[in-house]
Parts: structure tokens; C-alpha cells; sequence
């Protein structure tokens, strides 16, 4: 077994499944464990990506109904390893989204579920800026509590924008474009709707998205 292999195991038996066991099944009612773990394992495949509740439970055998979706993703966030942001919609009081973006709180959930190799994910630029776009949204919300902000996202039709911070009424939209295309006409769109206090781009034409893992995202405000 090679250490990738002994890396991936230890993730899934030792931290996934013991925080699954012990942080919510032990501590929470949940009449279909089942359905939670299949919930979390499709969230950290389409990490990154939104699904209407209705997709999930398509995707899903025995999904029970949306509510029952919603309160098991509200248990997985509550727990560290999953959540479903909220669209943004640019009012004080939003309601819950009825198509959240799944977010994993530590790309080690997500990379610990693959069966192939970093290397082989490396070499497809789909799936790898997928990833990266994951982990500028782990590091965005493991900092939202301790630093006083929201995350959201952005969708209109087809233009999009990966993640809004909101802090004591200013907004930040941030955009993640990780491959050689850096255009992202959903920037224009969000600003001209919108009108956030500031757009930013991570990637080869705006912050490196290693540069912005050193931030402090309390520093953008």
C-alpha cells in the first residue's frame, strides 16, 4: 500500500467516520445514518458545485424528502465537514437557498474520497480547478466565525461568482479561476447588480490562490 493509499484510509476510518459516529449520530437523533453518510460522501464529490435539493435527492436512493436533506447538511456543518452555502440575494433577510453550493471545511475530505491518485487529478485542469476553488472555500469558511463574516455565492441565470463575504454591511465578491482561461464575465455582472464594495480575482491574472491561502480573509475588508 503505498502512503497516499495509507493516507487516504486514515482520513476515511479515523477522522470522517469517527466524526460521523461520534459528533452526530451519538449526540443526535438521526433515524437514517445511512442516508447522512451518503449526503456527506456526494457533498464532498460535488464540492464546489450547486445542487438543488431536488438533484440531491435524485442522486440519492431513499433520500427521504428535501427537509429531512436540509437538516442532515445543517448536522454535517454543525459537526466541521460539510456545508451548504447560501445563494446571496443582496437583502438583510435572506432565506435559505433551495439550491445550496456544497463546501467541505478541509480539502481532505474531499481528496481522501478519490480513487485516483493527486498526480492523475494534477493533469486534469476540470477537476483541478474544481479543488481549488474547494480549498479557497475551506480556508474562507474554518475563518468565518472567529473573524465576523458570511459566505455566500452568487448566481444569476449563467453568470456566477464563487464566493460573497459579507462584514457590518460591505461585500466582497471573489471569483476563483485556477486555469489558463481567466476571463469571468460573472465578475461584471455581480458588480453591476450588486455593486460590492470590492470584486477580486484568484488566480494567474489576480492573487495566486497560494498567496491568498496565506491570508487572513478579515484582511480583505
Amino acid at each position: 500500500m503505498s502512503d497516499e493509499d495509507r493516507w487516504k484510509k486514515y482520513v476515511n476510518d479515523a477522522l470522517i467516520e469517527t466524526s460521523i459516529s461520534k459528533d452526530i449520530l451519538m449526540l443526535t437523533r438521526v433515524d437514517k445514518p445511512a442516508l447522512l453518510r451518503k449526503l456527506f460522501e456526494l457533498g464532498c464529490l460535488y464540492s464546489g458545485q450547486i445542487l438543488s435539493y431536488t438533484k440531491i435527492v435524485g442522486q440519492l436512493q431513499d433520500a427521504g424528502n428535501t427537509t429531512t436533506l436540509a437538516h442532515y447538511l445543517n448536522l454535517l456543518d454543525t459537526a466541521g465537514l460539510l456545508s451548504g452555502i447560501e445563494k446571496y440575494t443582496g437583502e438583510n433577510l435572506r432565506k435559505r437557498s433551495s439550491s445550496p453550493k456544497f463546501q467541505v471545511h478541509n480539502t481532505a475530505l474531499l481528496t481522501a474520497q478519490q480513487t485516483e491518485s493527486l498526480k492523475t487529478i494534477r493533469e486534469k485542469p476540470e477537476v483541478w480547478g474544481r479543488w481549488i476553488e474547494a480549498t479557497i472555500g475551506s480556508h474562507l469558511i474554518n475563518n468565518q466565525v472567529s473573524e465576523g463574516y458570511t459566505v455566500s455565492y452568487w448566481r444569476h441565470r449563467d453568470d456566477e461568482i464563487d464566493f460573497v463575504l459579507e462584514r457590518k454591511g460591505k461585500v466582497i465578491g471573489i471569483e476563483v479561476k485556477s486555469g489558463a482561461t481567466q476571463r469571468a464575465s460573472g465578475m461584471e455582472a455581480f458588480k453591476r447588480e450588486h455593486k460590492p464594495d470590492k470584486i477580486l480575482l484568484v488566480g494567474n491574472s489576480g492573487i495566486p490562490w497560494q498567496e491568498f491561502l496565506k491570508m487572513n480573509p478579515i484582511s480583505l475588508f
